[in-house]
This record gives C-alpha cells, structure tokens and sequence, in this order.
C-alpha cells in the first residue's frame, strides 16, 4: 500500500486539475453509517425496508413515518468531518482540487471547508415549504414532531433525492463537465453500485483515475488502494 500511496501524491503534487468523487465510505469515519455496509441500515429491521421509506411515493402517503425514520437515522448534526474531508479542503484551497462530486447529503465537505461541491444526492441542510418555497435549515426538522411545518402551515420536504426522483440536471451537467475536464480523478469511499450517479465515472478520459476504497469496486482503475479513505489522503 505505501508504493500506491507514494504515487498517489506524486500524481497530487503534479496537477492542478483534481477532481474527486465520493460516497457514503468518506463519511463513516465521521460515524454516519453506510447504507451497504454490513452493519449499515439496509441489514437492520424496521416496519419497512430503508429504500421503501425513503421513496418518493412512502413520503407523499406516509409523511409522518417517513419523518420518523428520517430524523432517527438520516440526520448525524453532532458529525464532524474527518481527515478525507479536511484533506479535500486543503487540496481545494491550494488550488490543487477543483471539484468535490459527492453522493452523500450530510454537508460535512462543506463543514470541512470545501466550497466547490456538487451534491448528487441533495443535502439534509436543506428544507422547503412545499406550498411557499421558503427554505429552513436542518434545525426546523430536529426540532419539530410529527410533519414538519413551514410558518405558513405548509409541509416541509428535504431538499435530498429520494428513490424515485430524478438527480438535478444542472448538477449532474457541472459533474460531467469537471470530471471530462480532470487530469486526476481520485474516487473514493464509494463501491459505484448506485446509477445514474455511478455512471458518471465513464466521462472521464484521463489515466490517472485512482480509487481509494475498502473492498471491490466496479471501475477500471490506474491505482487502486484498499483502505479506509481518511487514513489513505491524511499520508498524501
């Protein structure tokens, strides 16, 4: 693993032009739990499978159920980022990293530092009124029972993609064109088992495309490390 590491850096160190994509594995490490993984929610027992509560059709008809389940295992406010996400940040900031493309919805890139990240999949800090469109943060809903209100009596809807919605097509059109464009592509934390977003890795045409991840993942890689991904970047 050190040799890989050792060329990953080298690959940092010379280009100006990164781009990196990740998913649910940058955040474990912050405690937010993967959805696959062996302990994730879809091995736990609930009256409905996660994927069916967290489905456009489970909101509109059980909104109550939805916003239990939802605040009980989507929502992590005390998270902290960790060393993938301060790494990114850093990376950004030297002018290194011009994209992060993440399928994850917590905002902790942004926590971190990050300031050019593309959400696929929506974020938790972000809240409308689906009748006025006024927009709360992430407190409206911890601190609320039952269907979350707006001030005007409207129902609140997470700005996050459920099962069954499509992803924003202006941010998939901003993913396509930073990770076309990229000299490096490091993908991280993420097995590319959900579509459309897992797709995205097919526009890139470089060849130093490096995946940092625990386990199989399903992408031809010029460098592939095997481990968890805030110990991987905190040696680069």
């Amino acid at each position: 693993m050190e040799d890989a590491i050792r060329r990953l850096k080298e690959w940092i160190d010379g280009s100006d032009n990164i781009v990196f994509f990740g998913g649910a594995g940058v955040s474990t490490e912050s405690g937010i739990p993967d959805f696959r993984s062996v302990d994730g929610l879809y091995r736990q027992k609930y009256a409905y499978p996660p994927e069916t509560i967290l489905s456009h059709t489970f909101y509109v008809r059980r909104k109550e159920a939805f916003y239990a389940f939802y605040r009980d295992k989507m929502l992590a406010p005390e998270a902290q980022p960790n060393a993938a996400h301060r790494k990114l940040a850093a990376l950004e900031a030297a002018g290194k990293l011009r994209a992060v493309i993440t399928q994850n919805i917590d905002g902790l890139h942004q926590k971190a530092g990050s300031r050019r990240v593309l959400e696929l999949h929506g974020s938790v800090a972000r809240n409308y009124c689906e009748r006025c469109g006024r927009l709360y943060g992430v407190d409206r809903i911890l601190h609320s029972a039952g269907i979350p209100k707006c001030d005007c009596g409207g129902d609140l809807k997470p700005d996050v993609v459920l099962y069954e919605e499509p992803l924003d097509e202006a941010v998939m059109a901003q993913a396509i064109h930073y990770i076309r464009s990229s000299d490096v592509l490091i993908i991280g934390g993420t097995s590319l088992a959900v579509y459309p977003a897992a797709g995205l890795v097919q526009y890139y045409k470089g060849k130093k495309l490096a995946v940092i991840n625990k386990g199989a993942i399903g992408v031809r890689a010029d460098l592939v490390i095997d481990g968890a991904i805030g110990e991987v970047l905190a040696q680069v």
